[in-house]
């Protein structure tokens, strides 16, 4: 195996080539919130053949713009991406899934009784986003950009948390729950499929959950094993003795 993948985990793998996520979608590879394991244990944990996903990586063409590269992103570069790009998709997508399994429910929900259960789990999903996101905006980023300030002042700094490491464990956590609501709501679905009975608004809603996973996997990617890292490495040097 290439040493740059036997060596490092899958989210630094990502963190380096944004590409390689959609490698490890086709794979069932979690790079999210399983992002600290090694390419290893993410291939025997999906029960695939790593050699057949190294030699995927392999094909990737070099990068032609290095400003890809998330891992390289000054952090409040990173966070404003993170607010502008996912947090605004999160926010627009919830409440236009949401309607549109309501309708289904109404007009399928008779032959297709999974659907109940799809929408009571994405209207769980929708109130703990709605209350993540706020607390990301509110708490979490204005301190890591508050760390940015003084790393460049070379001030001391008191944390409000103790370490913000308190924080990142309560937001990983919630990242998790995230995670495991849509694999629930993915396996009810049959993997986002639509039935030979259903309809255009089924066919939409359920291309609508895809995306709204895969961004969820890309969102929790940057802030898991980019964001959260540097900022902890970041206010290790900054807090005040």
């Amino acid at each position: 195996m290439n040493d740059a993948f036997a060596n490092g985990t899958v989210g630094d793998i990502v963190a380096t080539d944004f590409r390689a996520a959609r490698v490890f979608e086709r794979f069932g590879i979690d790079f999210c919130c399983g992002g600290r394991q090694s390419l290893a244990e993410a291939c025997r944990a999906a029960a695939v053949d790593p050699q057949s996903v190294v030699r995927e990586l392999e094909a990737l063409p070099p990068l032609e713009n290095e400003d890809d590269d998330a891992s390289s992103w000054p952090l409040d570069r990173l966070i404003d991406h993170i607010e502008r790009t996912h947090h605004v998709y999160v926010r627009a997508a919830l409440p236009r899934i949401r309607e549109h399994l309501r309708r289904l429910v109404e007009v399928h929900g008779t032959r297709h009784s999974e659907l109940s259960l799809v929408a009571e789990r994405f209207d769980r999903l929708n109130h703990d986003l709605t209350r993540h996101l706020l607390k990301e905006e509110q708490v979490l980023f204005p301190y890591v950009r508050e760390l940015v300030v003084h790393a460049e002042s070379d001030d001391r700094l008191v944390s409000p948390f103790g370490t913000i490491e308190n924080p990142i464990q309560m937001m990983e956590r919630e990242h998790s729950s995230a995670g495991d609501d849509l694999g629930t709501i993915r396996k009810l679905t049959h993997g986002y499929a639509t039935p030979s009975d259903g309809c255009a608004t089924y066919s939409v809603c359920m291309a609508e959950l895809q995306e709204f996973e895969q961004d969820l996997h890309r969102h929790v990617h940057l802030e898991n094993n980019i964001l959260f890292p540097k900022a902890i490495a970041l206010e290790t040097g900054l807090l005040a003795p």
